[in-house]
């Protein structure tokens, strides 16, 4: 008899999300098995217990995806399964911690096509602020735009945890992200005056730019909004625009529901290819990105 395709899912929480069993089952996976409240010290014996009992020939239809909220934690989780295999023991592993890493990556690739639209050269200098920065999202799309040579700024109502977050985030990932504290209007159109491009990454159904802030964003050229729930995170930015020119400006926006596709199309084929591959694979947002900018030049 055949080894059927077992997919493992890690999480730290009290429960694993339903949108990565559908998308385990679609990519393949015929027994998709939930751990959950499995901590940074359960990683080894988990992943070891996964690798040595199906043999080199079963390991090669065995995955382990990681998932739960918290970004720097999924990393850690993802290095120490890596770190845990024993050649030629050695199993596919991804994470994606509430999707925010395939849902960073398809809102940083959409951006940076829409730069390179616009006449420019990508991210590469241009200052990145992210309202609501603070969140799984926000975070790691801060990391890629400054990997991209992007100046990152995440942009949180709270000095203290956007400081926190900023500070955390740079160092786990070797980058430099800088922190704004929004609280009032004032900070917050001091910031939009000094941004090429904004990123709503706040949580679903809180608007973070109206239409009267973004009169004060003299250099925007795009806006991207990941929030599809009433109100649009960006005024004037709606959930199916693609790289649409918002109202009264020059910039270009970026609707959710653009980048929620392209998010979908990642994860999906980041599974599939975990799945078919001829040799093990490691996948994180780096990986991500790299597949995001694939489906986009298939649409181009």
């Amino acid at each position: 008899m055949e080894r059927p395709y077992i997919l493992h899912l890690f999480t730290p929480g009290t429960q694993v999300s339903p949108f990565d069993v559908n998308m385990a089952a679609d990519a393949g996976y015929q027994m998709i098995a939930p751990y959950t409240a499995v901590g940074l010290d359960a990683i080894a014996g988990l992943t070891q217990d996964a690798i040595f009992s199906r043999g080199p020939k079963g390991a090669a239809r065995t995955g382990i995806f990681v998932g739960g909220h918290d970004v720097l934690l999924a990393a850690d989780m993802l290095e120490r399964a890596r770190k845990a295999m024993v050649p030629p023991f050695v199993v596919s592993v991804f994470a994606d911690p509430s999707g925010a890493y395939t849902t960073a990556s398809a809102l940083v690739a959409c951006t940076e096509a829409a730069l390179r639209r616009d006449g420019g050269q990508g991210l590469a200098g241009q200052r990145v602020l992210l309202l609501g920065g603070t969140g799984t999202v926000g975070r790691i799309a801060g990391v890629l735009c400054a990997q991209l040579g992007a100046i990152a700024v995440l942009a949180g109502r709270r000095e203290a945890t956007v400081t926190k977050a900023a500070q955390e985030t740079g160092q786990r990932f070797g980058v430099t992200l800088r922190a704004a504290a929004v609280h009032d209007s004032e900070h917050l159109h001091a910031e939009l005056a000094q941004a090429d491009v904004v990123m709503g990454v706040a949580a679903a159904g809180v608007q973070v730019m109206t239409a009267s802030d973004r009169a004060y964003a003299v250099k925007l050229r795009v806006a991207a909004d990941v929030n599809a729930v009433p109100p649009e995170g960006l005024a004037g930015v709606g959930v199916m625009d693609d790289a649409k020119p918002l109202p009264d400006s020059r910039a270009l926006g970026i609707g959710a529901l653009v980048i929620g596709n392209v998010k979908y199309q990642v994860q999906h084929r980041m599974l599939v290819r975990m799945r078919e591959a001829a040799k093990p694979v490691t996948f994180s947002f780096p990986d991500a990105l790299t597949v995001a900018r694939e489906v986009l030049a298939e649409k181009s």
